[in-house]
């Protein structure tokens, strides 16, 4: 991986223990919780409320800011939207919520929708706001990512931020020169930018992937960091899964009983 990614806006800068950890142990930490989140059974309520302080605890200890968190969790709205609706198309016995018939079925899969995918996208934004984008290219690298998949993610986080900044100098063009979208006349002009978008985002790929070439680009990346890991740096990050394990281990009992 070549030097040279700024921060990225997902990132937010710390000296916190969580920080700390190499980004290969956070990302196997991260995976592994929430596989045991997902593997939990959905009647097991208070263990996503165990699962829930975890995450917390986490957030605390990087120092992340709850304000921030929630924000960032406005990304799951469409999933909440699907989950809202389950209780009113599914079907199977119908009980009463607020004077409205609702599938029972369907409430227990909303709950299971919105529990283990809210706990999904806390932990996953966590271990963006704790790990640059470029440290977590070369955790991926150190877990033996197929290096073309590496590469790709690679070139989506260093060009998306030119792309979004091409888009905004169109905006701003199109603001210059008074246009204001108004209404379904105006989506030409809409469908018209994202072409152009295209082609520019297209022709900049190609002039990119020539000067590599001219580099001596032969298909891989070379790698200037190196990351490693101590064992007591595992044994931290296995701390936050290992303690799910726990939780899922109770869930099920529970749920056996």
């Amino acid at each position: 991986m070549g030097a040279g990614h700024a921060s990225h806006r997902l990132y937010r800068p710390g000296r916190s223990p969580v920080h700390a950890l190499p980004p290969h142990c956070k990302i196997l930490a991260v995976l592994g919780f929430v596989l045991v989140v997902v593997s939990t059974p959905r009647t097991a309520v208070w263990a996503f409320a165990l699962y829930a302080a975890l995450l917390a605890a986490v957030a605390g200890t990087a120092r992340i800011p709850a304000a921030l968190l929630l924000r960032r969790l406005l990304i799951e709205v469409p999933f909440v939207a699907f989950a809202v609706l389950m209780p009113f198309v599914a079907e199977g016995e119908r009980v009463r919520v607020l004077g409205l018939a609702l599938s029972e079925p369907g409430l227990w899969g909303a709950w299971n929708v919105l529990a283990k995918g809210t706990l999904g996208v806390a932990a996953s934004v966590l271990l963006a706001a704790s790990t640059e984008l470029r440290a977590l290219l070369l955790g991926l690298q150190r877990l033996r990512l197929p290096p073309l998949l590496v590469q790709i993610a690679s070139f989506m986080i260093r060009y998306g931020d030119v792309v979004t900044d091409e888009l905004r100098r169109m905006r701003v063009a199109r603001a210059s020169r008074g246009f204001r979208a108004r209404g379904v006349r105006h989506w030409g002009v809409l469908a018209r930018t994202a072409g152009t978008l295209f082609i520019r985002s297209y022709e900049r790929g190609e002039r990119v992937h020539l000067a590599m070439l001219s580099r001596g680009y032969a298909g891989t990346m070379p790698v200037i960091d190196e990351v490693t890991a101590t064992r007591a740096q595992w044994a931290r990050a296995a701390a936050l899964p290992v303690a799910a394990v726990a939780v899922c281990a109770g869930g099920w009992a529970y749920a056996a009983g």
